[in-house]
């Protein structure tokens, strides 16, 4: 509802994983440049870890847009709490394979062949794991045999597992020292600095085809201090700021407008330094008061 006012082609927070909004940094660019190596590398094991919001799925949505569309093949596990024979099942389902039999044994031989059949036409196929951290000592046992699907010169399939720091904890455990063994390429995600959520911000604005100063320096200065840095709690300020900016008419986002979000989001106020001069908002009691549209009345959140 606020795109036109604010002269955007689409939405530039938004809580997807939409490879368009992709912004390069450096970590960014370092985690990418590894994750689509691997990839076309065969190399087998790749692990990505990041804190809960750092960017993990829009870098592996980003990573298999790379390539050819027509020459991979990737199946994206979202949710790793399933037994062996879900978990393989649903594997086969992602790749277009229809089970031909329930049993574990089936279910390898058929996604072997299938693999063979890909790796003939010079194909690549990929399977992601996110929320990795999740995976029972069973699951993530068997995900390793899946590495024994090979030719003599290369994996059949690659296999990226995404997570959370605890993750890497748990791939430390003695248990699982052939696992480790195997992982060829490590890659990391983590939260950005005040001068990075600049460009941040900058940069999603202009995808979305704005190159107005929405934002202006001391607005960003009190949304890096609420989200800390993470990206996705950067898009959820800010998105629920323009929403508010365009229901108040404002062309710019005021650093008080920002506060009245984060008092909304159940952030932490404190982070915000009080500031030396009065704001617009604070000029005009009409805006100070600051009445959310996404709330009701009694002000619980719709």
């Amino acid at each position: 509802m606020y795109k036109s006012f604010f002269h955007l082609n689409s939405t530039p927070f938004a809580d997807s994983p939409d490879p368009r909004f992709l912004v390069r940094m450096p970590h960014t660019s370092e985690a990418l440049a590894t994750l689509e190596y691997g990839i076309s590398s065969h190399k087998g094991f790749i692990v990505l870890t990041g804190e809960v919001g750092t960017g993990k799925t829009t870098l592996l949505r980003s990573a298999l847009a790379s390539f050819d569309p027509g020459r991979i093949f990737a199946s994206f596990v979202f949710n790793p709490r399933l037994d062996v024979l879900d978990f393989f099942e649903f594997i086969l389902s992602d790749f277009g394979i229809v089970p031909q039999n329930r049993t574990k044994s089936g279910m390898l031989i058929q996604l072997n062949r299938w693999l063979v059949e890909r790796f003939r036409r010079d194909e690549t196929c990929v399977i992601v794991i996110d929320e990795a951290q999740n995976l029972s000592w069973e699951q993530l046992e068997e995900i390793r045999l899946l590495t024994n699907l090979e030719t003599d010169t290369r994996k059949l399939v690659q296999i990226v597992l995404s997570g959370q720091p605890e993750l890497e904890e748990k791939l430390a455990a003695p248990d699982l020292r052939q696992l480790r063994q195997r992982i060829a390429l490590w890659a990391r995600t983590h939260a950005i600095t005040a001068q990075e959520t600049s460009a941040y911000i900058a940069q999603r604005l202009l995808i979305a085809g704005s190159s107005d100063l929405i934002f202006p320096d001391d607005t960003v200065a009190a949304i890096y201090r609420a989200s800390r840095g993470i990206p996705r709690i950067i898009n959820l300020i800010c998105e629920q700021a323009l929403i508010l900016a365009y229901v108040e008419q404002l062309h710019q986002v005021p650093v008080a407008l920002v506060q009245a979000v984060v008092r909304d989001l159940a952030l932490e106020p404190q982070t915000f330094m009080a500031s030396s001069t009065p704001s617009r908002l604070d000029a005009n009691p009409t805006l100070s008061s600051m009445s959310n549209p996404l709330r009701g009345e009694g002000g619980e959140t719709r």
